[in-house]
């Protein structure tokens, strides 16, 4: 008998789990208590005896839990001292998981009351051939009172209903301790790893189980300054000047500024800021310090974008002077008479020496203003060739003039070959015009 009730304990207490877990937080539970029962059968004497009542559990949700309970227990029964023994699974319902909090119960299970059987008993057949066992169907209410996080005190009374021949109807009482574990609280802080946010560090419940060490009510996981009191709008972070920018980022933070300027005053709000303005009370320009742009040479056009800022300029020619359109016109008549060996940058004739004569004083009569010599050919020979013959003759003219006393910051050179023909490539005389030099003003 004793083997069945064992192997029935088996079978249930595999697949059912805490009918004594008090919350999610710690669902399984073991409970440990005594038991007594009391027999509703009027043509039997029975004397209460108590016993030792082991469970465990596991919480669902909900309210509700599964479980299955194992109790044993001597008592007398007509004078007869006699050995009882139940196993049950049992479903629970909890009204609420407060301290205190009610219960009911039903379940299945069976009850051995351990009569000695006779030899025409010992016949019967069934799954448990005894008439001393009885499948049993349970119904109860009870009460959980919790002592603390992990541990309850668990009171409870069933009805058992049992008709099956060498058992009763009657009631089982319980009391017992029950202990609640299932989800770890490595930091002890009472709030379960599973929900905590910081399960390494001891906190506040209020805060998922972070602290909150600054006591500004912001715990310190969410906290940009976890050690000094701050404000919830400045996450945490005190800010001394009550600029809107944390103390922490704020590079003036005793005085009032701006947060675009990292907390820093900005007295002529020209968008830099005070300390590194080197004008403060000029407005001025970001890449000149906060200092507006000189106009040195004082021609109206700022340092910033004159190409020339010591020398009086146009704005069409960048703040630089210019030579006029009639100047560049007549030196580019003359330079028509700039002839070239063929193949060669060497400048042949007399005409095109008194050319060159002719410009530089042109150029001597008009200081102000910069040339570029433009070296050009005709499409004879290789294009290659032809790009490196125009770079030298360009080059031919311009130290020809420095020769003469020409300022050679006044000149500069540049080839196109034959991309850029003024007459028909095809004929004599078209090849001849497009091999010549041009200038150009420099702006």
């Amino acid at each position: 008998m004793k083997y069945q009730l064992l192997k029935f304990a088996i079978i249930f207490t595999i697949p059912f789990s805490s009918i004594l877990a008090q919350t999610p937080d710690n669902p399984w539970s073991i409970g440990l208590g005594a038991n007594t029962i009391q027999i509703i059968d009027d043509s039997v004497e029975s004397k209460f005896g108590f016993g030792p009542s082991v469970s465990i559990g596991r919480y669902l949700g909900a309210g509700f839990s599964i479980g299955a309970n194992y109790g044993f227990n001597k008592f007398d029964i007509d004078n007869n001292n006699s050995d009882y023994t139940s196993v049950d699974a049992l479903l629970k319902f909890n009204f609420n998981s407060n301290k205190f909090s009610p219960y009911l119960v039903a379940g299945y299970g069976l009850s051995d009351f351990g009569e000695k059987l006779s030899v025409k008993q010992l016949s019967l057949k069934g799954l448990f051939n005894s008439l001393g066992a009885g499948r049993t169907v349970i119904g109860g209410v009870g009460f959980d009172v919790l002592i603390s996080q992990k541990i309850s005190l668990n009171l409870r009374s069933y009805y058992r209903f049992s008709e099956e021949k060498g058992t009763y109807k009657h009631l089982q009482h319980v009391v017992g301790f029950n202990y609640n574990f299932g989800q770890g609280d490595l930091d002890k802080d009472g709030v379960p790893d599973k929900k905590d946010s910081c399960p390494e560090e001891p906190g506040l419940k209020e805060f998922e189980g972070c602290p909150d060490s600054d006591g500004d009510k912001i715990p310190d996981n969410k906290d940009s300054c976890p050690e000094e009191f701050g404000a919830e709008i400045m996450n945490g972070c005190p800010d001394g000047d009550n600029d809107g920018v944390a103390d922490k980022d704020d590079d003036c933070p005793g005085e009032e500024g701006l947060a675009e300027l990292k907390g820093c005053p900005d007295g002529d709000e020209d968008g830099v800021a005070d300390k590194d303005d080197e004008c403060p009370e000029e407005a001025g320009v970001i890449d000149n310090k906060g200092c507006p742009w000189p106009d040195t040479d004082g021609d109206g056009i700022n340092d910033n974008e004159d190409a020339c800022p010591e020398e009086k300029g146009s704005s069409e020619n960048s703040g630089c002077p210019e030579l006029s359109s009639e100047v560049v016109e007549t030196i580019n008549q003359l330079a028509t008479q700039v002839i070239f060996v063929a193949g060669s940058d060497r400048i042949q004739g007399r005409s095109a020496l008194d050319a060159l004569n002719e410009m530089k004083t042109l150029l001597d009569k008009n200081p102000e203003g910069s040339l570029v010599i433009e070296g050009h050919t005709s499409s004879d020979g290789e294009a290659e060739v032809n790009l490196s013959l125009s770079q030298m003759r360009a080059a031919a003219v311009k130290e020809f003039l420095i020769g003469m006393g020409v300022n050679p910051d006044r000149l500069r050179t540049e080839g196109y070959g034959e991309e850029r023909p003024i007459s028909d490539n095809e004929t004599i005389e078209g090849r001849a015009l497009n091999r010549r030099v041009q200038f150009r003003a420099e702006f």
